[in-house]
């Protein structure tokens, strides 16, 4: 007979599923603390601006590439469509910054 109490089977299969589901939602909050971190450097000032779009595009990267190598139960909040979908628009935003951060010229 199966034990469903807390201490049970029952229990510790839920407790491993909650661990999953946290850990599934790491990529994602490394993606959106190098965002974050990339909005309040540009917030700094002017001269700031090269920097922290840089890393925002960085971030994109980072979140591409984790949804690319990632499967589907891993890629937490980062699995939103398909994963060509969620790939390409990732990485087409980070290219666009990417080059908005290296061609546009430093306000001075």
């Amino acid at each position: 007979m199966t034990s469903t109490g807390p201490g049970g089977e029952l229990g510790t299969r839920r407790a491993r599923r909650r661990r999953a589901a946290r850990g599934a939602q790491l990529p994602y909050l490394v993606a959106l603390t190098l965002a974050v971190g990339g909005v309040a450097w540009i917030w700094q000032g002017q001269q700031d601006v090269r920097g922290g779009t840089l890393t925002v595009a960085g971030a994109l990267f980072v979140a591409a590439l984790a949804r690319l190598v990632l499967p589907e139960r891993r890629a937490g909040m980062l699995a939103s469509r398909r994963r060509l979908i969620d790939v390409t628009a990732l990485a087409v935003l980070a290219t666009g910054l990417l080059v908005a951060g290296l061609v546009l010229p430093t306000p001075s």
